[in-house]
């Protein structure tokens, strides 16, 4: 295990208040979407959103993030990739499920946004934390949303946009671009106001297979920005290149990456199989942990 210089991150979301340092928190995905890569439409009833969100908590969800528009991208895995989504559109999809949550359970809500409209409705129905991919700069108006509301923010890297991220992403000095951007963002945050600021390196968002291992083995690196670092590599397109394994055939891929993550600092982890993330974070934070103990 790497090193990493212990940081204490007590954060408050809504009435829920975790120690992000003690242990490993799950972001649980719930996507309200026809289209996204992994379970696309499997969701988008209101109903069934519901359900699959309380089963997520019932697993060991620490919060759930809701998203209405997909951020698939255009490649030779994806074809054309997903479509823009108007924010009435996007609205129709997340509110109600946010609503239905809130009133059935305490988890924090995330929304999975970069339009600071479907942000702003989305906190006044309930959620606590907005999952911006951009890092605050598709929307300029998002810092200002999340802190009158008084709400945390994960910034997340991304090179180009959903559409044109994955094609031929390249870089000059890959921490030092990705560290420099979120940087910015959280200043950008802070400025504003916003209080509770979480990272994001973007495993997927306009990275090669190289850059996803790189990031995910060397994240130890991120603790330079003083915030909670969350990772999102679950199912994604770098685990079936190295597995040469379809979406629905990444779990272990999945887990190993999610290990890897945790033992090299990462506080939170972005995932779609709640249950079996939980089990094999319970073991890595069990490695962390022993790892501080006096010999």
């Amino acid at each position: 295990m790497i090193e990493v210089a212990e940081q204490r991150f007590v954060f408050r979301f809504g009435k829920a208040e975790y120690n992000l340092s003690s242990r490993t928190h799950l972001m649980g995905i719930l996507n309200v979407t026809p289209d996204s890569f992994s379970d696309g439409g499997k969701y988008v009833g209101r109903q069934a959103a519901l359900e699959h969100a309380l089963r997520m908590v019932q697993d060991g969800a620490d919060i759930i993030d809701v998203g209405g528009e997909s951020t698939r991208p255009k490649s030779h895995a994806y074809g054309e990739g997903s479509e823009i989504v108007a924010i009435d559109g996007e609205l129709e999809r997340v509110i109600p499920v946010i609503e239905d949550l809130a009133r059935l359970s305490e988890v924090p809500i995330s929304i999975d946004t970069y339009k600071s409209a479907v942000a702003m409705e989305a906190l006044k129905a309930g959620a606590s934390i907005v999952n911006d991919i951009s890092g605050f700069t598709f929307d300029t108006a998002m810092p200002s949303v999340v802190a009158a509301a008084g709400a945390s923010a994960v910034v997340m890297h991304i090179q180009g946009t959903p559409k044109t991220m994955q094609q031929n992403p390249s870089y000059q000095d890959l921490f030092g671009e990705v560290i420099g951007f979120l940087e910015k963002a959280v200043e950008k945050g802070r400025r504003a106001g916003v209080q509770q600021i979480i990272v994001d390196p973007g495993i997927g968002f306009g990275k090669s297979m190289e850059h996803n291992l790189q990031l995910i083995g060397r994240l130890n690196r991120l603790s330079a920005l003083a915030c909670p670092v969350l990772v999102g590599p679950s199912r994604k397109t770098f685990i079936g290149a190295v597995l040469n394994a379809p979406v629905d055939e990444r779990l272990e891929g999945s887990l190993a990456s999610a290990t890897a993550c945790i033992l090299n600092g990462a506080h939170l982890l972005r995932v779609h199989d709640v249950k079996e993330t939980k089990r094999a974070a319970l073991l890595a934070d069990a490695i962390n942990h022993s790892m501080s103990e006096p010999e």
